[in-house]
């Protein structure tokens, strides 16, 4: 298993602050320092902004927004089928593709890779902190024929060059839109972060072909460049390589606790999930909800939370966290 963390090389020039992520009672449109927001679900709002962006994931509980927001105005486009702003030093870039339109699972993360990469590669902010994936029907078909599997096969194809010095950290996440819609978005700033690994779990990247064909692309955090936040990818049940705990949905919730902590350990960041650290909790069976919420509440009672209704990209996995952790 990795052990610690794989440490950027320094250099003199300052640094950007990371965003600052925050949950808003409901969506709102963007203000002139939001690099992107975000709405969920079938009843969110939406606006004709590129910053703004509707998941397809369900909320379970209270209906909230989300927002970046930098430290000095943004200004913001399109390219195609692509969504960019830029402020602060840091870039969001999103993509939203049918998959009827563009072959499938493989051929359509193929294709939203590529577009993403060349434009994260054109820009002065090249270096990829964390990504995010949501998909439709992520656990349907068997052995290969998986569509996750099927998914990060073409994730590798369209990659190209941009991470070559390493993957940042990820989340996929199955949604229930009746549309097959893959949507992708990053953030991005003009220097590398330092990628880490959690002592507990086999790298993602080092997984065995039981897996597929191509193992899934993603560091389990990243600690953005001024070392402020730690940007963790999605955090599930998983000890070594394997599932742990099948159909037990408190000792995976426990497990997965685990597996968040020794992040934090590994980066350096300040123990414990408080009111500095955002969190959102995919939660496979909607009625499993009260529970996640109740777990929430006995762990991390000041977190801001998200409970969204997602599929994870394993079956036997029932939850999964991602989100950030800042030191202040």
């Amino acid at each position: 298993m990795a052990s610690g963390s794989e440490m950027r090389e320094r250099d003199s020039a300052p640094v950007h602050p990371a965003p600052r992520v925050c949950y808003l009672p409901e969506d709102r449109a963007p203000s002139s320092h939001a690099l992107a927001t975000f709405g969920f679900g079938a009843h969110a709002a939406t606006y004709d902004d590129p910053r703004h962006l509707r998941l397809a994931m369900e909320p379970l509980g209270m209906s909230m927004g989300e927002e970046w927001r930098v430290s000095s105005p943004v200004t913001f486009g399109r390219e195609g089928a692509l969504r960019w702003s830029r402020g602060g030093g840091w870039l969001y870039a999103a993509i939203e593709l049918d998959e009827d339109e563009h072959g499938g699972p493989e051929a359509t993360a193929a294709r939203a890779y590529d577009a993403l990469s060349r434009f994260v590669a054109g820009s002065p902010e090249c270096h990829v902190q964390r990504i995010w994936n949501y998909l439709a029907d992520i656990n349907l078909g068997t052995g290969d024929d998986e569509r996750y599997k099927h998914f990060c096969n073409g994730r590798i194809v369209g990659m190209g060059d941009i991470f070559a010095n390493g993957y940042p950290a990820a989340t996929a996440i199955g949604h229930h839109d009746a549309a097959k819609i893959l949507q992708v978005y990053l953030l991005a700033t003009d220097r590398p972060g330092t990628r880490v690994e959690n002592p507990r779990q086999v790298s993602a990247w080092q997984y065995p072909r039981q897996y597929g064909r191509t193992p899934p692309s993603f560091a389990r955090a990243t600690l953005l460049p001024a070392d402020d936040v730690l940007a963790i990818s999605g955090t599930a049940s998983v000890v070594g390589h394997a599932s742990a705990h099948r159909d037990d949905l408190d000792a995976q919730l426990g497990e997965t606790l685990a597996n968040l902590d020794a992040l934090l350990t590994a980066s350096h960041m300040p123990a414990g999930f408080d009111s500095y650290a955002p969190l959102k909790i995919y939660v496979r069976h909607a009625d499993h909800a009260a529970r996640v919420h109740a777990f929430a509440a006995a762990h991390m009672p000041s977190a801001p939370l998200l409970v969204l209704h997602g599929d994870i990209c394993r079956s036997d996995l029932l939850v999964e966290v991602d989100g950030w952790r800042y030191r202040a």
